[in-house]
């Protein structure tokens, strides 16, 4: 049965365990970066950085409040980007049957920089990065290798506070629904991000607005290219209902 993945922020301390942990598994090299006035680092995705814990800073009740989100792939039910991949180079994107997970090839290097970058815009979440030096589109892989090994995935494995959680699609659908009825009574506009689409389900404490930007899917994207399109409709009408 296909996986899912808990994101509870209201537990979330910013730690940045997971993001390392992540770094530390894939053996991806050192970014050098600058400061920048916060303490998000660094300040987004790059092809050796699958996760980002990003931060916001409101106030919020006269009170200067942050507010933490560990950002990453969400790994869509029906992802766009595997549509438009698809379109150019089939099997630069691929799904995995038994968790879901969504992975990029080493075919998408066969992708040209216009067609990455297509790949790209109609990713309602902004996720793929490419890497210049490869040319190959890179993000969160769900660490599926210690999935298949039996193993939970290195943020979940690494996170100390409960914030992140993963297991069969139901069970998680219905920690998080009761998870958010909790957090409901001390924060009344705790909602999910997107539930019914993606992977993985994020629970925020305070309006979308404040997070990210790209917190919320983006319903306004870069217009889908014809072949992505058509792909799309070609797609088994059981993939379409999750």
């Amino acid at each position: 049965m296909p996986k899912a993945f808990f994101i509870d922020t209201s537990r979330c301390t910013a730690c940045r365990g997971c993001q390392v942990a992540c770094k530390e598994w894939h053996q991806h090299q050192a970014v050098p970066t600058l400061q920048r006035g916060t303490h998000q680092n660094p300040p987004d995705f790059t092809p050796y950085n699958y996760k980002i814990v990003r931060f916001s800073e409101h106030k919020i009740d006269g009170k200067i409040k942050w507010l933490f989100f560990p950002d990453q792939c969400r790994h869509c039910l029906v992802p766009p980007c595997k549509d438009a991949a698809d379109a150019y180079v089939p099997g630069a994107v691929v799904q995995d049957e038994a968790t879901g997970a969504v992975l990029y090839t080493d075919k998408t290097k066969q992708l040209t920089i216009d067609q990455a970058r297509e790949v790209r815009d109609v990713c309602p979440y902004a996720i793929p990065v490419r890497n210049e030096a490869t040319g190959m589109l890179s993000k969160c892989d769900w660490c599926i290798d210690r999935q298949r090994a039996g193993m939970k995935p290195a943020c979940v494995k690494t996170c100390c506070t409960g914030s992140m959680n993963i297991g069969e699609r139901a069970d998680m659908l219905v920690l998080a629904r009761q998870t958010l009825e909790k957090v409901k009574k001390t924060h009344p506009e705790a909602t999910l991000l997107d539930e019914d689409y993606l992977a993985v389900i994020y629970l925020i404490t305070e309006p979308r607005k404040l997070y990210h930007e790209f917190a919320e899917r983006r319903e306004q994207m870069h217009p889908m290219i014809r072949q992505a399109f058509l792909a799309m409709l070609a797609r088994p009408a059981s993939r379409l209902r999750g």
